[in-house]
């Protein structure tokens, strides 16, 4: 029995987690499933930093799997991420997830299964002759260790509250079962000042390899403003510029700026996902993260 079944290689943007991932599946026979929210949609190449090249042989999982224009949401993640892996698991191979978008992972990492609860238009006229009261009391039977408590103070929260607790209650039969997983975590840090050259580096080569007119063609092909600000920063600050908001100067230093802030939230991020109990294990980018992670997995297989 392995002390894991699945690798997560996280860290900041340019921190390298593609090349580790890519360099971990040569080693241990596994496939890539990419935890990035944007790099699903197809023709979002450059900006979402898909760096296809780099995969070359293994086998990659998430990318280019739907049109962009659909929603895309956290529910089709989840459903996605499990289905690849029991696929590579079924092979006998690893799965290695490079992530990403924080909530996608979180999704696959807390380990329960989400569904999607759609409005229930009858249940709604029920919960409507309801006092507040009832609301509340009706919740907590339904979800008695409920931890959310802002979902007590709004009408309308409470009973969407409702509304899900009853969907979920309703589809636990049908749903699948989460995959027992045993996640072994890395994480690459680097120094600040280096990773901030990194960022500005990867953001002008980016922008040399036609970012720009990657933008404009999407927008060409019918995707709409408003839909490429929702695909984050780059797509953003981009559509800003060829609405002529922005000068083509401007665009990159507000961009460069917003990805520095961008990368330190994610950095933020990771040390909350370690103080509240999930164990990571750093790597030193300026060094061989390869080796690194080798040791770790190396260490974790001797102590069985």
């Amino acid at each position: 029995m392995s002390a894991f079944n699945m690798l997560v290689v996280l860290g900041s943007t340019a921190s390298g987690k593609t090349k580790l991932a890519v360099e971990l599946a040569r080693m241990l026979n596994g496939e890539i499933i990419s935890a990035d929210s944007r790099q699903v949609y197809r023709g979002l190449d450059i900006g979402s930093g898909k760096d296809l090249d780099e995969y070359q042989e293994i086998e990659h999982h998430l990318i280019d799997i739907v049109e962009p224009g659909y929603e895309y949401n956290i529910f089709d993640f989840q459903k996605d991420v499990i289905n690849a892996y029991e696929k590579i698991s079924h092979k006998n191979k690893l799965a290695i997830m490079a992530g990403g978008s924080a909530l996608y992972v979180d999704s696959i990492l807390k380990g329960y299964r989400l569904i999607e609860v759609p409005e229930n238009k009858a249940l709604r006229a029920i919960l409507a002759t309801f006092s507040h009261e009832q609301l509340t009391e009706k919740l907590m039977q339904l979800k008695p260790n409920l931890h959310n408590t802002t979902d007590l103070i709004e009408r309308d929260r409470l009973i969407r509250a409702i509304e899900i607790a009853e969907g979920e209650q309703a589809a636990k039969d049908s749903i699948n079962d989460f995959p027992a997983l045993k996640p072994l975590i890395f994480a690459i840090k680097w120094p600040r000042e280096i990773i901030r050259q990194r960022i500005t580096l990867r953001l002008k080569q980016r922008m040399e390899q036609g970012l720009i007119e990657e933008v404009a063609q999407l927008h060409a092909q019918g995707v709409s403003w408003e839909t490429l600000y929702f695909y984050g920063l780059e797509y953003r600050f981009i559509a800003q510029h060829l609405q002529g908001q922005l000068s083509k100067n401007d665009c990159f230093q507000k961009l460069n700026a917003a990805i520095h802030q961008f990368s330190k939230k994610q950095d933020t991020w990771l040390r909350r996902l370690e103080r509240n109990g999930t164990k990571i294990h750093w790597l030193d980018g300026d060094k061989n993260t390869l080796v690194q992670a080798m040791a770790v997995i190396a260490q974790l297989n001797n102590q069985r």
